[in-house]
């Protein structure tokens, strides 16, 4: 879940991989799952990675009417102590969020709940935050309501929201983008305007990466300066360990295959 900063990350939620995973949507990066087997064990790794670097990790029973089910961050945006939960934007993907809605609730303790309804759609995919800047991707799955309604939570707080909007060859914001700290933001050329995020705070960056990488560019910084990343993306990695950070590489082809990122497997809260 990119909503939240980096010293935040000390929970997060999972879900497991269903037997129908197989027919999971896939129009980006992959073609469709097609190991159910070995998509289990590449995310069990995740979980093991979390986990030995500190991260408590509750993960919920897969739903085989769901193939999606596993991409938990699309259905909960939990930011400082309230939650918002939002209308996923692909109609197969709604029913996947009732259990996700009250283990966070029961978790969280009577925290402050708001629901989307009417047109409004947003997957917690295209949600960004570097540090108390919020950046928010107009996409397929998430349109102007679904954006007014996340102004609504965060003006609560006084953090800034910026829309960007996302090009057709992209599924979310954090398909393509990720913050692995809470001043560095890793976004693929060819993808977004070099002006997309306006201007940043003064010791804050971005980092433009081969397109060809555009899929490593999705990471998850963690609060003991480990960065989990996807195997493969030799210019990302390098780019993050010129900046003193220590990598967790994980292998993520049947997750990818899904259009599946490291993000989108984890609800931090």
């Amino acid at each position: 879940m990119a909503s939240v900063r980096v010293d935040q990350k000390k929970r997060a939620l999972v879900r497991n991989v269903p037997d129908s995973y197989t027919r999971a949507l896939a129009k980006y990066f992959g073609k469709g799952p097609t190991d159910v087997e070995l998509a289990r064990t590449q995310h069990q790794a995740y979980i093991n990675a979390l986990e030995s670097n500190g991260v408590k990790v509750h993960a919920l029973a897969a739903d085989d009417r769901h193939p999606d089910c596993i991409f938990v961050e699309d259905q909960a945006v939990v930011v400082d102590g309230k939650m918002l939960l939002p209308l996923p934007g692909h109609p197969s993907r709604v029913a996947e969020q009732p259990p996700i809605a009250e283990f966070l609730m029961s978790e969280l303790g009577g925290v402050q709940t708001c629901t989307m309804g009417g047109e409004a759609r947003m997957d917690g995919g295209d949600i960004l935050r570097l540090g108390n800047l919020f950046f928010v991707g107009r996409s397929s799955r998430t349109n102007d309501l679904g954006i007014a309604s996340l102004r609504s939570l965060l003006d609560d707080f006084g953090f800034e929201l910026r829309v960007i909007d996302i090009p057709g060859h992209a599924l979310h914001l954090t398909s393509i983008a990720s913050t692995p700290t809470d001043t560095i933001i890793l976004v693929p050329e060819d993808y977004l305007a070099a002006e997309a995020f306006g201007d940043l705070p003064e010791d804050c960056e971005v980092l433009w990466m081969p397109a060809d990488e555009a899929y490593g560019c999705n990471t998850i910084g963690l609060p003991n300066g480990k960065v989990l990343v996807a195997e493969g993306y030799p210019t990302v990695h390098s780019t993050l360990r010129d900046r003193g950070l220590d990598l967790v590489e994980l292998d993520m082809s049947e997750i990818r295959a899904a259009d599946g990122s490291l993000t989108c497997c984890s609800i931090f809260y």
